[in-house]
């Protein structure tokens, strides 16, 4: 006899490998963890396998939880495709997203996934640029929902989460040990004069080794050693890595990333891509 698998539970499954870890999972998925944990032990019993080797600190898969993984995102991708093409047809349009390009990864991919899966006809502008021009473009109406990195969420604005500024350098790089210390910002980054008044501070010598207007060219300095940069913990990416300099350099302060939504042109659907945002970085 044919036996169904739970799409509840393997929700939960890609979630916990997307996420790495429950904990997380529980915060985009929007329930508890105990009710995450409880789905996966589900699944995993159904099977008749172990999917999650739950032996060291962290959360791992096991070769036959990669295996699943596979099927399980090609099986939500096609359920999610027939409950839209099904029952949400009548919502169709664009909205403007507004991202500081430093922030887009690990959240916003997931969330524009599952919103696209939910509204297909809808399409979302993703515009990636620095807080001070996110703004504008929000104040000027150009932009429906714009999130930024702040000390402070200002008027009308609703705090997701706050992150600590981590100093970043090159995989095994030893430009953070020079002194001058080189620094590569954009010109418009926010963060730069927080992390210079933190070097004055402490005392410690610095000058701006590398200036442009193109994050690209920022990360590529740095990913070549040839200066350090700062962001938002957790945020790095994998050509970049958190340098442990062990006090080397001073502490920096946290960022807040903050959420501005045109309420005026509240409706379902700017709604669920809202409480998506919220999800996805209230579980960072």
């Amino acid at each position: 006899m044919p036996r169904n698998l739970d799409l509840t539970a393997l929700r939960s499954f890609v979630a916990v490998a997307e996420n790495g870890g429950v904990t997380r999972a529980a915060g985009v998925l929007n329930l508890t963890q105990s009710a995450v944990s409880m789905q996966l032990k589900r699944l995993e019993d159904g099977l008749g396998i172990a999917l999650l080797d739950r032996a060291g600190r962290g959360v791992a898969l096991t070769a036959t939880g990669e295996q699943l993984l596979g099927y399980a995102r090609r099986m939500l991708s096609l359920n999610d495709e027939i409950y839209a093409r099904m029952t949400d047809q009548a919502f169709e349009g664009e909205v403007v997203l507004g991202v500081p390009h430093d922030i887009v990864y690990p959240a916003i991919p997931q969330v524009l996934q599952r919103f696209n899966a939910e509204y297909p006809r809808v399409k979302v502008q993703l515009v990636s640029s620095f807080t001070t021009r996110l703004k504008q473009m929000f104040n000027r109406g150009e932009a429906a929902i714009v999130l930024t990195t702040e000390d402070a969420v200002e008027a009308g604005g609703e705090t997701l989460c706050e992150l600590p500024l981590a100093w970043v350098g090159a995989p095994g790089g030893s430009a953070w040990r020079q002194r001058p210390l080189r620094l590569a910002f954009e010109h418009n980054c926010i963060f730069r004069r927080s992390v210079q008044d933190a070097l004055d501070a402490d005392g410690v010598p610095w000058e701006m080794g590398v200036e442009a207007d193109s994050s690209r060219t920022i990360e590529a300095s740095v990913s070549a050693d040839l200066a350090v940069h700062v962001m938002l913990e957790g945020m790095e990416p994998a050509y970049m890595e958190r340098i442990a300099h062990g006090g080397g350099l001073p502490a920096l302060p946290s960022k807040q990333i903050n959420m501005y939504a045109n309420r005026l042109a509240s409706d379902p659907v700017s709604d669920n891509l809202i409480d998506a945002l919220r999800q996805a970085f209230g579980a960072l």
